[in-house]
């Protein structure tokens, strides 16, 4: 017996398409059946990798007697909070405002028109946890819709208005950017931090590569104490089991404080992050430990992800043959009978953390005692020889682990979180000359931007099995555009930066909030309670922290300030939350770090009949320059290009390089040796935050 998700795409809707219950997914068919009938909806919003939406489905969803409370009380809708983030952010801040915490499975009750009145997250189909039954809880609500709707109203009424003006900012006046708020910041940032554990918080620890991102800005301009943190982050997470020293790439996040245990989902948005915060760690420190974890994390999304149309899937289950992490976890025995030779079991047992009782559940996971690097030391190996021995063990165990159960892949394929690849792949490839990560990146970018565009040209969200579906969001429209501006910085293909300007004209009209800012969905998308408008970042940068950095680096390349002057009000008076709230406003912080400048703008031409500067070009890949926008072409220019190109001159014939800030330039530069001599170190360095 199947219900109504049996015709959706979504991984996660069809994992739940055989229920007794009656689902519906979000659709103007099922409220309008809820108005008819007069019933409250149940809506319950997840994603494919979550391990409690799945105890949840199984405890609950598969329970007749449950499905049968469920289908006589309720009209019920299954969202994948992935494919729909608008529904998942409006209803988890009703939740949020209720209980005063989210987290997925969510689980709401709603008015026939859309109003929350009731919510949690998990609910157990007993008692238990300090939560009540989900049978119970059913039973109630439906009992209060028939006896007491009286009552019910004037909650959903009451939470409606909040979440409506909670959607509701701007109207601000501009103010200064200040430098005070990067160091207040950083103060913030240094006094919140473990330096028992690494990282920020407590039990659960999650990765946070945007903060990261802000400090390494920081130490690009010489501050000691940002690369301080920003390596000890890196360090900490490297030696846990949050990452995944067999496969390559992260797990989720960390169920303990210590970095140890992970919840094991692996999702694409994390590792693209990851992968680029380690690569510029590496580029500023030139510890090649950085370079291999980065270069791991992006062999594995090229291995596990990446389908072969160019799109990237979105996540890897935690769990598989019906238990969490069993793909990822070893038996002592399992260890003990993987190796043959004495040195490969000595190294096994030198560079591991290896308990005979195991370090979860009986079971191991491997992580390393300590950074690559002073484990080669203590190994009296060189490095060479110390990454040749520690890739033949991984080799053996990831032959061994695919013998397994794999996880479940969902393979639905979503703009934003794309985009995070590209940007990823396309500095790896220009930084470590890795040109399969530059073709993984080129073929991603072209399969989005022909696969997920309507005919009217309007960007959709998501794509999987030749079907793309959902008006784009402006996390699709912002993240694409950063993507585009990266790859062009890499092949200087002036095809992207076209794109990216298209996509900008598109934000500005179907976005723009006129008070201030944009809007999280496009203006022709179903209305929903309320047009989301959220301003923090999560776990993933938000559409106008986004789409904030893109305008500004669009600002750059064209000299043309409309692209940057909406942001700019938005920007200068969220500079007391950055300042207070780091971690949740690290994407605003880089924008921030970029706007307040000095931005290096690059412009390099040479005459079309001769070669192509390889040393001019090679050269500007070296360094981690976050300050630094570049343009590339041969002269004549033939197609539409960034302004900064306009008006150049390649001198005596020969390739010219034009040094410029605030579009004021230097005097051009032919002779390489000059050039190198004047991009050796930082030319924007200046006091560190933490000094001024």
């Amino acid at each position: 017996m199947t219900n109504q998700l049996i015709h959706e795409t979504s991984p996660y809707l069809l994992q739940h398409a055989e229920n007794p219950v009656n689902w519906f997914p979000w659709s103007e068919q099922a409220l309008q059946l809820a108005r008819e009938e007069n019933k409250p909806i149940f809506l319950s919003i997840g994603y494919a990798a979550c391990h409690w939406c799945h105890v949840m489905a199984h405890e609950s969803f598969e329970d007749p007697q449950i499905a049968a409370l469920l289908n006589q009380s309720f009209i019920s809708i299954k969202v994948d909070r992935e494919e729909r983030p608008d529904i998942d952010s409006i209803y988890m801040n009703a939740v949020v405002a209720m209980t005063g915490q989210g987290g997925w499975p969510m689980s709401v009750f709603l008015t026939p028109d859309g109003k929350p009145f009731y919510g949690g997250t998990y609910f157990p189909p007993t008692r238990r946890y300090g939560q009540p039954a989900f049978r119970d809880v059913l039973t109630s609500v439906a009992r209060s819709w028939q006896e007491a709707p009286s009552e019910i109203t004037p909650v959903a009424e009451k939470l409606a208005r909040h979440l409506q003006e909670s959607s509701q900012w701007g109207g601000w006046e501009p103010q200064p950017l200040r430098k005070e708020t990067v160091s207040q910041a950083l103060e913030q940032l240094e006094a919140s931090y473990d330096w028992q554990y690494g990282g920020w918080g407590q039990a659960p620890k999650f990765p946070a590569p945007m903060t990261i991102e802000f400090l390494l800005q920081l130490a690009s301009r010489g501050d000691g104490k940002a690369l301080q943190l920003a390596e000890h982050a890196l360090q900490s997470m490297a030696l846990g089991g949050m990452y995944d020293v067999v496969g390559g790439g992260f797990h989720r996040y960390s169920t303990d404080a210590a970095w140890l245990v992970p919840h094991f989902e692996k999702m694409l948005y994390d590792n693209a992050q990851l992968a680029l915060v380690y690569l510029h760690a590496y580029q500023l420190t030139r510890d090649p430990q950085y370079e291999r974890i980065s270069e791991q994390t992006l062999d594995f999304l090229l291995g596990e992800f990446r389908q072969p149309e160019g799109g990237f899937s979105s996540s890897l289950d935690a769990d598989s043959d019906g238990e969490e992490g069993n793909f990822y976890t070893w038996k002592n025995d399992e260890l003990d009978a993987a190796f043959e030779l004495p040195e490969d079991r000595e190294f096994l047992k030198g560079a591991f953390s290896i308990s005979p009782h195991g370090n979860f559940e009986g079971k191991v996971i491997l992580r390393l005692i300590m950074p690559p690097k002073d484990l080669a030391g203590k190994l009296n190996m060189s490095w060479p020889v110390f990454t040749d021995q520690a890739d033949r063990i991984r080799a053996r165990l990831n032959s061994l682990r695919q013998s397994r159960v794999r996880p479940a892949l969902d393979d639905k394929v979503l703009v934003s979180w794309n985009a995070l690849a590209i940007r990823a792949l396309a500095e790896a490839g220009k930084v470590l000359d890795r040109e399969d990560y530059l073709l993984a990146a080129q073929k991603s970018a072209r399969f989005l931007l022909t696969h997920l565009v309507a005919e009217d040209g309007t960007l959709l969200r998501s794509w999987r099995q030749g079907k793309a579906q959902n008006t784009a969001y402006l996390e699709d429209h912002a993240g694409l555009m950063l993507a585009l501006l990266t790859l062009y910085q890499t092949d200087f293909n002036p095809e992207w930066y076209q794109a990216a300007e298209n996509i900008g004209k598109a934000v500005q009209t179907h976005f723009t909030d006129p008070a201030g800012g944009f809007f999280d969905t496009h203006v022709h998308q179903d209305a929903l309670l309320v047009r989301p408008k959220d301003l923090q970042d999560n776990a993933t940068p938000s559409g106008n922290s986004l789409a904030c950095l893109a305008f500004a680096q669009l600002s750059k390349y064209s000299g043309d300030a409309s692209w940057s002057d909406p942001c700019l009000s938005l920007l200068s008076n969220l500079q007391e939350m950055m300042a207070r709230y780091p971690n949740a406003f690290s994407g605003w912080l880089q924008c921030l770090n970029f706007s307040l400048g000095p931005v290096e703008e690059i412009a390099l031409v040479w005459p079309e009949n001769t070669a192509k500067p390889a040393n001019f070009l090679s050269h500007l890949r070296q360094s981690y320059r976050p300050f630094s926008i570049q343009a590339v072409a041969p002269l004549p220019l033939k197609v539409a290009m960034p302004r900064l190109l306009e008006s150049r001159i390649a001198i005596n014939q020969l390739p010219t390089i034009y040094i410029c800030e605030n579009f004021a330039c230097q005097a051009p530069i032919t002779d390489f040796a000059e050039f190198q001599k004047r991009w050796s170190g930082s030319p924007l360095q200046e006091k560190p935050a933490s000094q001024r």
